[in-house]
């Protein structure tokens, strides 16, 4: 109770003082998780995701990297077989239902598909296994961290003994990180842009395997930061002739003027991981390329 003078008593002023210590204007600003989540607060966390990664890279010793992007729903390929067996029990061969068929259909597609899956984990374990050593930490396979292709490719540097890194995004369908990222370097992200900066900036080549509205997104911000000379030129390899050729005619492209013909130079397409790694290779003449600003 308060004192005859209407002072509190000395009891009430250590509670007065508690008090204030728990509001929100008291908190250290950092440490204020309702003032960093306003509005006003975005150049602060846009700032905070650029730098973190960054700082953990550097004192990882991670200097440049092979960015490998392409589709979270390329099934390994004995998961696929044994989907197709399930619905092939379950619907039959050539069911009558549309539904039924359309079911098996998807199931064959996702196994048509898997062989992607083998090929980028090839690939990383053959980049993996050339270019990184105790000494330094070059050509690092960086991917979107999520299943799929993503997790192919961290599988395959994990399959020689290497680090590999996962750059998540938090999206409404949460994307859990594949088992295979080093922990080290299993970073989330909120905003794609961010994300896609860190793609790049340590980027010496990038490879897309088949996938949808994100790997485009990825792909063609890459090329046009290319070709405008935001960044310098790096091998961009899409794997899989049979589906970028049906997905874009680049040769239409061209015959509309909406790019020129030596743009086609920004890219090559192929087949197989090797021919993959064959590609990077000849575009550095077999030499890494030493790290440097990027963009």
């Amino acid at each position: 109770m308060a004192t005859r003078n209407g002072e509190p008593t000395e009891k009430e002023r250590k509670k007065m003082v508690e008090a204030l210590q728990d509001t929100d204007a008291f908190r250290v600003a950092y440490e204020d998780p309702s003032f960093l989540g306003e509005p006003v607060a975005r150049p602060l966390r846009l700032a905070a995701e650029l730098l973190k990664p960054e700082v953990v890279l550097s004192r990882n010793n991670i200097r440049t990297s092979i960015v490998v992007f392409g589709s979270a729903r390329t099934l390994p390929p004995d998961v696929a077989r044994a989907r197709l067996t399930t619905a092939i029990a379950k619907y039959g061969e050539n069911p009558d239902e549309e539904d039924d068929a359309a079911a098996i259909s998807a199931a064959r597609a996702a196994l048509e598909q898997s062989h992607y899956y083998d090929e980028a984990r090839l690939f990383s374990q053959i980049v993996s296994r050339d270019f990184i050593d105790d000494d330094r930490c070059d050509l690092v396979v960086f991917t979107g961290g999520g299943p799929g292709i993503m997790e192919a490719a961290n599988r395959g540097a994990y399959d020689v003994g290497s680090m590999s890194a996962g750059l998540n995004i938090t999206i409404p369908t949460e994307q859990k990180p594949n088992p295979y990222i080093s922990p080290q370097l299993c970073f989330q992200f909120h905003y794609f842009a961010i994300r896609k900066m860190h793609f790049l900036m340590r980027a010496r080549a990038l490879v897309a395997f088949p996938g949808g509205f994100g790997t485009m997104d990825e792909l063609f911000e890459a090329i046009t930061l290319v070709q405008t000379g935001k960044m310098p030129r790096i091998p961009i390899v899409l794997v899989g002739s049979a589906f970028w050729n049906r997905l874009i005619d680049f040769e239409f492209l061209v015959e509309q003027g909406v790019i020129s013909p030596g743009d086609l130079n920004l890219f090559r397409i192929v087949d197989t991981a090797q021919h993959a790694v064959d590609a990077i290779y000849g575009f550095y003449g077999g030499s890494i390329p030493e790290p440097g600003k990027v963009f």
